[in-house]
């Protein structure tokens, strides 16, 4: 399997505090790679220092290649196959969805106006959404319909890296479960690879193919979702078999179903 993202010994710093301690991790193409740990142990953090937003010390390869020491044209080209959501989606309020989704077209081609918009329109149908919802806005949209809105401008510029910030976050189990559901068929169809941030634990079973827990600085454990959830590790203990075990027996029992 190719490498998609290769992290090996990074570290990151902030004044009093040390985030990560020589972190290293591996995420192959076509992947939906789940980032999970207790809140406080740095996801986003390491995320963004994929995505060249944050400082740190190591390597980190995208597709090969060492972002750390790029220069800006390599960064600007690896930032190019990124397409990113997040948490909150961040539709502008003012602009229709077919405005928000066409912001990074125009900002980055020069595509004619009727182009851009055969374009948003097959990115919104790609999401599962309406042809009619172009034209409205943000606030007339659901919540699971805002989060698809912003998933189709994170794939409008047809990104091999897609990067999600807790993207069922908010959601009622069934648009949680749909939004699963368009992931999986995005990857399984466009081969995209998915990094993605979560403490959803349906999203952690049934999309992810591998995964890593952050604790402590480090990587407590990486590797598919089922070995994982087996581990001895406290942290680990407590997710999986505290109070909300019992989604995880069912989940269990369902894998040895004939």
């Amino acid at each position: 399997m190719k490498k998609a993202v290769e992290i090996k010994d990074v570290t990151i710093k902030f004044p009093n505090k040390i985030v990560h301690d020589k972190v290293s991790i591996t995420i192959y193409e076509k992947d939906i790679y789940a980032i999970i740990g207790k809140s406080g142990t740095g996801k986003s953090t390491l995320t963004r220092a994929i995505l060249m937003l944050q400082n740190f010390q190591g390597s980190i390869k995208v597709f090969g290649k060492e972002i750390s020491n790029a220069d800006e044209d390599t960064k600007n080209e690896i930032k190019k196959q990124y397409g990113v959501m997040f948490q909150a989606a961040s539709l502008f309020t003012s602009l229709t969805v077919g405005e928000n989704i066409a912001i990074p077209i125009i900002e980055n081609t020069n595509l004619p106006k009727q182009l851009i918009e055969e374009i948003v329109r097959f990115k919104l149908s790609l999401v599962g959404l309406e042809d009619d919802v172009y034209n409205l806005y943000p606030s007339e949209l659901s919540g699971g319909m805002r989060k698809k809105a912003a998933l189709a401008r994170a794939l409008v510029l047809d990104p091999t890296l897609l990067f999600l910030d807790e993207p069922t976050s908010g959601l009622d189990p069934v648009s949680a479960e749909d939004f699963d559901n368009t992931i999986r068929e995005l990857n399984r169809l466009l081969g995209i690879t998915v990094v993605m941030i979560t403490h959803d634990l349906d999203s952690f079973f049934n999309i992810c193919t591998r995964a890593c827990v952050l604790g402590d600085k480090k990587v407590l454990a990486e590797g598919k979702p089922s070995d994982i959830m087996h581990l001895d590790n406290d942290w680990i203990k407590k997710v999986f078999y505290g109070e909300r075990g019992i989604k995880f027996t069912k989940w269990n029992q369902k894998q040895t179903l004939p």
